[in-house]
């Protein structure tokens, strides 16, 4: 089973700490992240094939997820983009619920702007960080999916 792997937490320890606490509590204590509610990713390290585990901004249409690789607008993405591109199947446990999807990055323009203004909707600092950095930031949408 692919996520049957070793959890490699972050090397960032409030990031770490976040996510044991997050899922330590089912999303009751560890929620909120960055001042907007979040929700945990598992993704497959694209070299060290571990698991890797990140809190993203909560964005949902009620079937799929939205995750966004702003960064605040940094220059490079961030990791677990590179572990989406090379093994789009992952887990989202947004409170006590964990499931499955598949990973899709959005790169028609018009396709990603709706999903964007989604996004926006919720988290409106995305615009400021699109804004702030040459790269164009990533944008998936997690579908529900056999994993």
């Amino acid at each position: 089973m692919i996520f049957d792997r070793q959890y490699e937490p972050s090397p960032w320890e409030p990031i770490a700490e976040q996510v044991e606490l997050y899922e330590s509590t089912d999303g009751v204590e560890g929620g909120d992240f960055m001042g907007g509610a979040c929700v945990i990713l598992t993704s497959i390290g694209a070299r060290s094939g571990n698991l890797r585990k990140t809190p993203l901004i909560r964005v949902t249409d009620g079937t799929n997820y939205v995750v966004i690789g702003s960064v605040g607008g940094a220059p490079n993405n961030p990791k677990w983009v590179y572990n989406l591109r090379a093994e789009p199947r992952v887990q989202l446990r947004d409170g006590a619920q964990v499931n499955e999807y598949v990973a899709r990055e959005v790169t028609d323009a018009e396709e990603k702007a709706t999903w964007w203004e989604l996004a926006t909707s919720v988290w409106s600092d995305y615009d400021v960080y699109q804004s702030s950095t040459d790269r164009i930031i990533p944008l998936f949408v997690l579908e529900p999916g056999d994993v």
